[in-house]
């Protein structure tokens, strides 16, 4: 691990995700956030992970291009893919979208793909990773329990309806991964590493 460098770079969040930045937070350390002007629209053919790292890397390197030639930034970007049988499940936006999500994954098994790139504006070095959560969803829950947790949270704006950090963990049979936090958006264990092998003075930040 290189030693901390005595002017650390200024860290830039690239993304619009509040819970991105809520997870960021955790970290207690000064960050920029900003929205990438990015098209997030699947390849023909192209796997869920590779969708989900293609994303978080071209997140991070437009902000990038957006910096001054001497602005010295690590830029975090992430992105997202849940698939549920070999398909991607997009955020549903609606009630009625979200309850059809809810109901087909009843007792069934959904992966996610949570991608992370940070972006060196001083190396030009881009390091990313996938780390992948398998959630299995209980198989007990009535069509009434499904409306009404939808109702009472509205997760219209989470991939697979549901918000592990909230109520949605009442539907949730179990959780596998390497990271509690890939969940819901910003893998902070793969992060904090990333941050420390570019010599990012991660504790003395303060």
């Amino acid at each position: 691990m290189p030693e901390p460098i005595q002017h650390p770079p200024r860290l830039i969040l690239a993304s619009s995700s509040r819970y991105r930045r809520v997870l960021l937070e955790r970290l207690r350390v000064p960050f920029d956030v900003a929205v990438p002007a990015v098209d997030e629209t699947p390849l023909a053919g192209e796997s869920p992970a590779a969708t989900a790292l293609r994303l978080a890397e071209a997140k991070a390197r437009a902000v990038a291009a957006s910096l001054a030639a001497d602005d010295a930034a690590l830029v975090i970007g992430s992105d997202q893919v849940a698939t549920f049988d070999n398909l991607q499940i997009g955020k549903p936006g609606t009630h009625d979208k979200a309850l059809a999500q809810l109901q087909a994954m009843r007792g069934r098994e959904v992966l996610f793909h949570s991608a992370l790139c940070v972006f060196d504006s001083r190396t030009i070095d881009a390091r990313c990773i996938d780390v992948i959560t398998r959630v299995r969803f209980r198989g007990d829950l009535s069509d009434a329990a499904l409306d009404a947790y939808l109702r009472a949270e509205t997760p219209y704006d989470v991939a697979g309806s549901a918000k592990a950090e909230g109520l949605g963990i009442t539907l949730l049979e179990a959780i596998e991964s390497d990271d509690p936090t890939a969940l819901i958006g910003l893998p902070l264990i793969a992060l904090s590493g990333m941050l420390l092998a570019a010599g990012y003075p991660l504790w003395e930040a303060r």
